[in-house]
């Protein structure tokens, strides 16, 4: 059951969204239930390796984001060789299709985009050894009627993020430098983002966190009229990867603006995520329990 400070964050963050974030933000108080049944026709030219790029919203949606996240995605495929095939369609999420692809990236997904089925054969697909990306509103919605999905998937539950400014510079700090997606990065950089908060911070939950945000170098509050709420979280992590069963999860809350999507710190982060993702050999998961 989702906490009453989250649903009182979400319900405060669905105002400020419904009110400066134009007519797609109505999904957050409207959240659809739309569901396909038909999966889409997947080119005989996609071969392994190969990356699923979805996209579907059926709560908030990234307009400009999502497209930005595809191109830098589909570039960073094409470098390495590798197919690439984008939907929006849930449907996709059957044993047959999902056994065509070697990673799979929720590119600022949100609301409930997959049936009862559905659900069933992602959790197989991803715990039997699969790999997962999960990027910016794929972890920042508290409209899921999963549990799974926060809990196992993201490993955090979503609950504010930074209003009045909603996007502000900050200092993003690297803890594992070994990893994949942050071994070109430099130690520590700026970033300008809309920094979300999370009921509590993932380091108990058996993640490995990748960056944090340094929260003296931003203003950690949701403020908005007369509601002005303290969303520091003291430890902030913001990147992160774990293991679900077998499968290699990697997860970015950066990445609301399509400019992100320019920098050579996006760049690097998402191109190495790739590359763990893709590989069950950069993750000890063989062990992990499905």
């Amino acid at each position: 059951m989702m906490s009453k400070r989250v649903s009182r964050s979400a319900g405060l963050l669905g105002l400020s969204l419904l009110l400066f974030g134009g007519c797609s933000t109505l999904r957050v108080f409207f959240p659809s239930k739309t569901y396909e049944t038909t999966a889409p026709e997947v080119p005989s030219t996609i071969k392994k390796p190969a990356v699923l790029l979805y996209s579907k919203t059926n709560g908030f949606r990234h307009d400009e984001a999502i497209p930005a996240a595809n191109a830098l995605l589909t570039k960073l495929a094409a470098e390495r060789g590798w197919s690439v095939f984008a939907t929006e369609n849930g449907a996709i999420f059957n044993p047959i299709d999902l056994a065509r692809f070697t990673v799979v990236v929720w590119n600022n997904t949100s609301g409930d985009t997959l049936n009862p089925a559905q659900k069933k054969d992602w959790q197989a697909w991803l715990t039997s050894g699969g790999g997962a990306i999960a990027i910016h509103g794929a972890g920042g919605d508290s409209s899921y009627d999963w549990d799974w999905h926060p809990e196992n998937f993201i490993r955090a539950q979503f609950t504010m993020h930074t209003m009045g400014p909603q996007f502000q510079d900050a200092t993003a700090i690297v803890e594992n430098a070994d990893h994949p997606a942050t071994r070109e990065l430099p130690a520590t950089w700026t970033h300008n983002e809309e920094w979300y908060s999370f009921a509590e911070s993932p380091r108990d939950k058996g993640v490995d966190v990748l960056v944090r945000v340094d929260e003296r170098t931003y203003d950690p509050t949701f403020s908005l009229f007369w509601m002005d709420t303290d969303i520091a979280m003291g430890d902030h992590p913001v990147v992160w990867s774990h293991c679900e069963g077998r499968g290699r999860v990697f997860f970015s809350a950066l990445g609301h603006q399509a400019a992100a999507y320019q920098s050579a710190e996006m760049k690097a982060l998402l191109g190495g995520a790739l590359d763990w993702a893709a590989d069950p050999a950069l993750a000890d998961c063989e062990s992990e329990d499905t």
